[in-house]
């Protein structure tokens, strides 16, 4: 059978990481992830299948020529750093090392491209319309990867969307000088003084998301046995103000309200379904800051709308203009995502 581990703490240490047909198999022995690989594709030639040569690969994670790999767009690594610095094993010893997940290389270059044909394919509209196709992108990409060593990758991507939106912006004012055409597109607020905004039908602004305003929110494993049929709610509502699958808005919402629902008053749980709601619908009126916000269950979002003058009465044409809210992305877990404010 060859290099196959035979003690209970050498299975132990042959990992298995699989989601959909994507997996990765991991043991501290090149003999072991060999004869795993043989292994494997003896079961897949059983069923008619095979593994891709070009998606499949052996490496170390801290040495060798290209140490590392990639799973699900993330690439996982490890890196010589000193003592104060250094990883510990489970007995508290150095390791001489620390493992840092960073969105892949490819991941990016993927994520660069797609935001670089959006803005070729709007060099002729306005900018509100511009920045309403980007950001659900900015967004979706960002929950994807805050829960990793994202914050250095984030402020790269935000230098390479101004050189973007600047030439964008400077493509269709080719005889302006550089001051008029900022002046134009860029509002300065606060210490950030290049914003790009525009201005929606009713005269409020519609801001560029940055990536590097996503907070990195590091995942929290749940606490030994503790399930959401425990009847624990204090545990259960706090674990998910600080979930990385729940939108800043939402956590802000959450925190506000005390983790309940502002409508019918019972405590969120993970797995409960919930939207965000305008307090005064903007059909009325309504303008989307925090004050006009609640977290409300989904049924009973239903519910209010059905009361209070929110259904129906906006065109096309204004959901166009108007800034989206976040969008739900997929995660590489099996687990519902959360992502944005609404919940389905």
């Amino acid at each position: 059978m060859g290099a196959v581990p035979k003690t209970v703490n050498e299975q132990r240490k042959l990992a298995v990481v699989r989601y959909a047909d994507d997996f990765v198999v991991m043991h501290e022995s090149r003999e072991v992830i060999e004869r795993a690989k043989e292994v494997i594709q003896e079961w897949l030639t059983e069923v008619g299948l095979e593994l891709k040569a070009e998606k499949t690969s052996i490496s170390h994670t801290l040495d060798g020529k290209n140490p590392g790999f990639d799973f699900l767009g993330f690439n996982v690594r490890q890196y010589r750093v000193g003592r104060y610095h250094s990883g510990k094993n489970t007995n508290g010893n150095l390791l001489g090392f620390k493992t840092l997940i960073k969105p892949s290389q490819k991941a990016i270059e993927k994520h660069k491209e797609k935001l670089r044909n959006v803005v070729k394919s709007h060099l002729a509209l306005p900018q509100v319309a511009l920045i309403a196709k980007l950001n659900p992108i900015i967004r979706g990409w960002c929950n994807y990867y805050r829960t990793v060593v994202s914050k250095e990758v984030f402020g790269e991507m935000d230098t390479f969307l101004w050189e973007l939106t600047w030439s964008w912006a400077k493509r269709r004012h080719p005889n302006k000088s550089h001051g008029w055409v900022a002046k134009r597109y860029w509002k300065p607020e606060k210490e950030k003084q290049w914003n790009f905004k525009g201005k929606l039908k009713d005269g409020t602004k519609a801001g560029l998301t940055r990536h590097s305003e996503t907070e990195i929110i590091r995942h929290v494993k749940v606490k030994g046995k503790a399930s959401p049929m425990d009847g624990n709610l204090i545990y259960w509502s706090k674990r998910l103000r600080k979930s990385p699958d729940v939108s800043t808005r939402v956590i802000k919402l959450l925190k506000r309200q005390g983790g309940k629902c502002e409508r019918c008053g019972l405590t969120f749980r993970d797995g409960d379904r919930w939207e965000v709601d305008h307090i005064l619908p903007t059909t009325l009126g309504g303008k989307d800051w925090y004050t006009n916000l609640q977290l409300l269950h989904d049924y009973c979002h239903h519910a209010k709308s059905e009361t209070d003058g929110s259904r129906g009465g906006r065109t096309l044409e204004d959901i166009e203009a108007e800034e989206p809210d976040e969008v739900k992305v997929s995660r590489p877990v099996l687990k519902t995502s959360r992502a944005g404010d609404s919940l389905a």
